[in-house]
This record gives structure tokens, C-alpha cells and sequence, in this order.
């Protein structure tokens, strides 16, 4: 197993993509802690790691809080005995119209998805400069930080900011021995897209949205975080892999001939 020996705290992890993360980190060896804001989740999620054979902690936390951050990787330490890898994975989407998007949503989402994961990446990297060790950080962005929508500003704003603050972390803390990675999801089974999921409409377009036309699963993205996580990346610092079926690279035009099939299937003028 690639990571025996390692421990590692995942944000955002208590559902979704970030128990998906866990998981997987979890089956190469790593001993694990489960952040998130959620008491229930979270303490599910943990509970079903132990039961797969892994030692593993619950920790309450909201990351858009420096002491929380700090308390978090703090746990990590006294109660797993260290920290190796930071899986920056916590996200927020609210969708409003552009001229309808307030301070206070912009906040919440800017909070939420960058600077908790700059304050994150800053706490541990202070820990394992102070104790000598090198760390892996990785930040779970999204294909939405290449591809603009105008009802999500925010949520877009803060991926594309994802990636530069990847870019940025790992120059300032290659010196170190910690290397600093992202990972762009495309759409995948989650929480955050349930309500799409049980959308015929949505669903019916989805594969002129994805070259593999289908969703992702949160497995994948877990599978690609072990890599990042691992010595298979030793190599590797400041780059951004896309994990999206083919999403960025397909053509527009398809998905507006695919909804318009569509349409016309379900007897609705185009």
C-alpha cells in the first residue's frame, strides 16, 4: 500500500467527493482525519473507516475559521500523531443571477472554497516546517475555474483562484519539500449535484456534456488524490489535473444539439 504510515485530513469530507477522497486514501494505507462542519456526517464517515480497519478521527470544523483551521490540524497531530497530507476539498455553490449576487454570498463562497484552503495550506505547512517534515497539499478545484457560467461568479471566481493559489503555494513551499497539486473535477455524484441528477432534462443532455458520457464518481477523484498523495508525484508541484470524463474539452455545439433532441423528443417546440 502506497501510503502506510502516512496521516492525512481531508476538509468537506463527511459526504461526497470528500468520503470519496477518504476512502480511498484510506485503502492505500493512510490513517485518516474527518473534517467537516457536520457532526453526523462527519461521525458516520469516520465510524465506517474504522470499520474498514483504519484508524480514524472525526473533527468538527469550519474552515472558512482560522482557529477552527488551526484546532483541526492541531487534533490531527496530538490525536494521529502527525500530518502528512492536506486535502483542501470543502466547496460552496450558490447560484444567483450576477446583479442579484450580494456581498454577503460572495463572502460565503470566497471564504468557503479559497480561503479556507489558503489558511489550511498556511497551518500545515507552519507544522511541518517547524518539525522538519515534508507534507503534501492538495486542493480540489473544478473544471468550473476554465469554464465561465454567469449564475455561478463566485463559485467560479474562487476555483480559478484554486489554481493560482496552487501555482503559488507550491513556489513558495518547494524550498521545504512540500509539494502542492490540484485536482479539477468535472461533474460528479454528489450532494452538490443531487438536484441534477434527478433533473430528465439534465440528465438527458449529460452525455454531449462529457466525452465518457457520464457522470464522475467520487472514487475517481479519491484515486487521483492517492497519486498526489503518494511518491508516484514526487515529481510533481503546482499543476492542476483535470478529472472530467473529457467535460472541458467537449464541444458546445453538441450539447445544444443534444437538448434540442431532446425537446423535440418530449414534444416541446425548440
Amino acid at each position: 500500500m502506497r501510503l502506510t504510515g502516512k496521516i492525512a485530513v481531508v476538509t468537506g469530507a463527511g459526504v461526497g467527493v470528500g468520503k470519496g477522497i477518504e476512502e480511498e486514501l484510506g485503502k492505500e494505507g493512510a490513517d485518516l482525519a474527518v473534517a467537516d462542519i457536520n457532526r453526523e456526517w462527519g461521525e458516520r464517515t469516520a465510524a465506517e473507516l474504522r470499520k474498514s480497519g483504519r484508524r480514524a478521527i472525526f473533527v468538527q470544523a469550519d474552515v472558512s475559521n482560522r482557529p477552527d483551521i488551526e484546532r483541526m490540524v492541531a487534533t490531527c497531530v496530538r490525536e494521529l500523531g502527525g500530518l502528512d497530507i492536506l486535502v483542501n476539498n470543502v466547496g460552496i455553490l450558490r447560484a444567483t443571477p450576477f446583479i442579484d449576487l450580494t456581498d454577503e454570498t460572495w463572502d460565503l463562497v470566497m471564504n468557503t472554497n479559497l480561503k479556507s484552503a489558503f489558511m489550511g495550506s498556511q497551518a500545515a505547512a507552519r507544522y511541518w516546517i517547524a518539525n522538519k517534515r515534508q507534507g503534501r497539499i492538495i486542493n480540489i478545484s473544478s473544471t468550473d475555474e476554465q469554464l465561465p457560467y454567469p449564475f455561478i461568479v463566485a463559485y467560479c471566481s474562487s476555483k480559478a483562484g484554486m489554481n493560482m493559489l496552487t501555482k503559488t503555494t507550491a513556489l513558495a513551499l518547494a524550498e521545504h519539500g512540500i509539494n502542492v497539486n490540484s485536482i479539477a473535477p468535472g461533474l460528479v455524484e454528489s450532494e452538490m449535484t443531487r438536484k441534477q441528477m434527478g433533473d430528465p432534462a439534465y440528465m438527458a443532455v449529460l452525455p454531449a456534456r462529457v466525452a465518457l458520457a457520464r457522470m464522475g464518481r467520487p472514487s475517481e477523484i479519491g484515486r487521483a488524490a492517492v497519486f498526489f498523495a503518494s511518491s508516484d508525484s514526487d515529481y510533481v508541484t503546482g499543476t492542476t489535473l483535470l478529472v472530467d470524463g473529457g467535460h472541458v474539452i467537449t464541444p458546445a455545439w453538441q450539447v445544444i444539439t443534444k437538448f434540442r433532441e431532446h425537446l423535440r423528443a418530449a414534444g416541446q417546440p425548440k
